[in-house]
């Protein structure tokens, strides 16, 4: 299947998205499509399946001009959108996800669940997934819904997949399996928009590149004839000199230690401390506890045992409120379910957690409120008209940055921070780690969640990597290296 989609228009009200893009797909090509956060990418490839309407352009499919009315129609045509934010129901199957408006009837009108969990598993092993199809998907990990929707899309038949941060929650292992998958697809003459803030990636798998910026295209280029410092220049309009700031490492005060804390089946006698003015990484496939460990730390789950202290005092933490009390702050993996508030203001949002440091006698002080809004907007460049734009009206790297500035707000003496970058691009995952800095400058004790290894290599001080359940070692940040990490992650020595 060829696409070309040429001078294309699209404003939402007054805000103008798009304005004159150009982009074009052929057949068995992995075409990157990049740019910052609210360039436009996502809102492209939507207009395209026929989720929104186009203001102006034409779209031509297989020398047609062709417009769809619905994602229905287009994934009836060939085309098929894994989607940043997860479409996964969590009170069906994995099953009944991936077969979902697509259900497989035997000649008598039932369910042929035989022959849905035979196609399901086929394509399962292709991906080399394990999640029982018999699972609740709200049951599932973030990067195991990640997978459901690849194998969904998968399951199409699809002539063009559009993937949208396709590798954001998965390990190491499981982007290499997704890579194969997409090698073995180009094969077949299937086309893939791969849209990815992991330059890395990029360079890896794809075939050609389409940057834009600020709803325009910049330039499309054959991957043989750029560079990253080129496509970050073009992304961004400036030059990035390095990736990850100088860090200045203060050895302060323990403000977190934890002793023997277990959680059965999930993590079992973890014990680490982390320092005021301190960055420490953890590191693990997915599945190997570290979230699981955050999330009991928080309040969000209980520890069966083991103890937590907090600047030498025993923590009683049993719920999210008696954490922020202790100053604690979590930015949860999953911002669109745990993270945000989808139909509150980008300010409701940042002030959930601090409402108490805007209000006097009862009465929230609307001038102080706007005027720690409006700083936190313009310090983490947030993409936006106003503090009372809807975040569900925000690009998904932009609804990251509200999150951060929420936890920000509480003035906390320890932030957790699980996946901080996931689906943020790399002049935005630049101003989050300049963020980090500060707060440690300042005394926060922050712990880093991250599958990404140049992040976990590039921001902490101490890497922890965990290991079914367990920290398996640990390493200083001149001694750590891809392969350490990746040996401790998988059982080694």
């Amino acid at each position: 299947m060829h696409i070309e989609m040429t001078d294309i228009h699209k404003s939402f009200g007054t805000n103008q998205v798009l304005s004159g893009v150009n982009f074009n797909l052929r057949e068995g090509e992995v075409h990157a499509l990049m740019g910052e956060n609210g360039a436009g990418k996502s809102t492209l490839m939507n207009i395209l399946i026929g989720l929104h309407p186009r203001d102006q352009g034409t779209i031509i499919i297989d020398d047609q001009e062709t417009y769809f009315a619905n994602p229905k129609e287009a994934e009836q045509k060939g085309i098929a959108f894994i989607h940043q934010e997860l479409n996964v129901w969590p009170d069906m199957t994995v099953l009944e996800n991936l077969f979902i408006g697509k259900e497989l009837t035997t000649k008598w009108g039932t369910l042929d669940t035989k022959e849905m969990k035979t196609l399901a598993k086929k394509q399962f092993a292709k991906l080399a997934v394990t999640i029982p199809l018999s699972r609740e998907a709200g049951e599932c990990s973030v990067g195991e819904k990640q997978m459901i929707e690849i194998a969904k899309a998968l399951l199409t038949d699809a002539k063009v997949i559009v993937m949208d941060e396709p590798t954001a929650a998965l390990t190491e292992r499981e982007i290499h399996k997704l890579f194969e998958v997409i090698t073995s697809l180009k094969k077949e003459g299937v086309s893939i928009v791969y849209i990815s803030h992991r330059m890395e990636e990029i360079f890896e798998i794809c075939d050609r590149i389409t940057v834009m910026r600020d709803g325009r295209t910049v330039d499309t280029q054959q991957i043989p004839h750029t560079n990253f410092d080129d496509v970050v220049k073009k992304m961004v309009g400036r030059e990035l000199t390095e990736r990850y700031p100088f860090r200045n490492q203060v050895d302060g005060e323990v403000v977190l230690e934890v002793k023997n804390a277990s959680r059965k089946g999930l993590f079992e006698k973890v014990n680490f401390n982390v320092r005021s003015g301190e960055i420490v990484g953890f590191s693990g496939l997915m599945g190997s506890g570290r979230t699981e460990i955050m999330r009991a730390l928080f309040g969000l789950d209980h520890l069966d045992s083991g103890e937590v202290w907090i600047r030498g005092k025993k923590a009683h933490i049993r719920t999210p409120d008696d954490a922020v009390k202790l100053g604690i702050g979590f930015i949860t993996e999953d911002r669109k379910d745990e993270g945000l508030v989808l139909d509150f203001s980008i300010r409701e949002n940042m002030v959930l957690t601090s409402l108490s440091s805007f209000t006097s006698k009862g009465l929230i002080s609307s001038k102080r409120e706007s005027d720690f809004v409006d700083l936190l907007i313009k310090r983490l460049q947030i993409k936006t008209q106003s503090g009372e734009t809807a975040v569900g009206n925000l690009s998904g790297g932009n609804q990251q940055k509200v999150v951060i500035a929420k936890w920000v707000g509480i003035g906390p003496s320890l932030l957790i921070l699980d996946e901080p970058t996931r689906g943020v691009d790399v002049g935005a995952k630049r101003e989050i780690y300049e963020l980090m800095n500060e707060l440690t400058d300042r005394g926060v004790a922050i712990i880093m969640v991250s599958s990404e290894l140049p992040e976990v290599l590039g921001m902490s001080d101490r890497i922890l990597v965990v290991h079914e359940g367990t920290i398996s070692g640990g390493l200083t940040r001149a001694e750590a290296t891809q392969e350490k990490i990746m040996t401790l992650a998988t059982g080694g020595q």
